[in-house]
C-alpha cells in the first residue's frame, strides 16, 4: 500500500499531465492569431510548425550545412501578408538582400528560419506577429500584429 504522501503527489503529477494536455492550454500557446491560424491552416494544411511557431513548407530542398550566427546570407524573398499583398521583395539573383545572421538586422523569425535551411532551400514561411513587427507593425504597408508570409530561397552564405 502507497503512504500518503506518494498517492498526494501521484494525484498532482496526474493533474499537472491533464492539464499541460488540454486542447485550451495548447491553444494558448499557439503564436497565429485565432484568425490568422485558420487561413494558414486552410492554406498550408501541411506547413511544419517549429518550436518557436513559425511555419513553413519546403518548396525546393537544398542541400549541404545551414548558416550559423554571424554567417552573412545571400536570399532572394518576397513578402506577403495573409491576405496576399506583396509588401517588399528581392527577386533578381544578380541583387539578392545580403545579411549577417543574428545580427538584427532582419525580423527575429527570419534569423530562426534560416538558420535551419540549406544552400538552395526555397520555402514558404509564415512568422508569426511576435516573430516579426509585434503589435507596432511597421505602417504604412505591415499592419500591427500582422502574420507575414514569405517565400524564401536562400542562395548562398559564408562567412565573408
Amino acid at each position: 500500500m502507497f503512504p500518503v504522501k506518494s498517492l498526494i503527489k501521484l494525484s498532482l503529477v496526474l493533474a499537472l499531465v491533464a492539464v499541460a494536455a488540454s486542447p485550451v492550454l495548447r491553444a494558448q500557446r499557439e503564436k497565429l492569431p485565432r484568425e490568422a491560424l485558420e487561413i494558414v491552416e486552410k492554406n498550408w494544411p501541411n506547413a511544419k510548425k517549429t518550436q518557436t511557431g513559425i511555419r513553413y513548407v519546403v518548396l525546393q530542398a537544398g542541400t549541404g550545412e545551414t548558416p550559423k550566427s554571424g554567417d552573412k546570407v545571400n536570399v532572394l524573398y518576397e513578402g506577403r501578408l495573409l491576405d496576399g499583398k506583396v509588401f517588399d521583395s528581392a527577386k533578381d539573383p544578380a541583387q539578392p538582400f545580403t545579411f549577417r545572421v543574428r545580427r538584427d538586422m532582419v525580423i527575429e523569425g527570419w534569423d530562426q528560419i534560416l538558420q535551419l535551411m540549406r544552400k538552395g532551400d526555397k520555402w514558404l514561411v509564415i512568422v508569426p506577429p511576435e516573430l516579426a513587427y509585434g503589435t507596432r507593425g511597421q505602417p504604412p504597408k505591415i499592419g500591427r500584429s500582422a502574420t507575414l508570409v514569405f517565400e524564401m530561397e536562400l542562395l548562398s552564405f559564408g562567412k565573408e
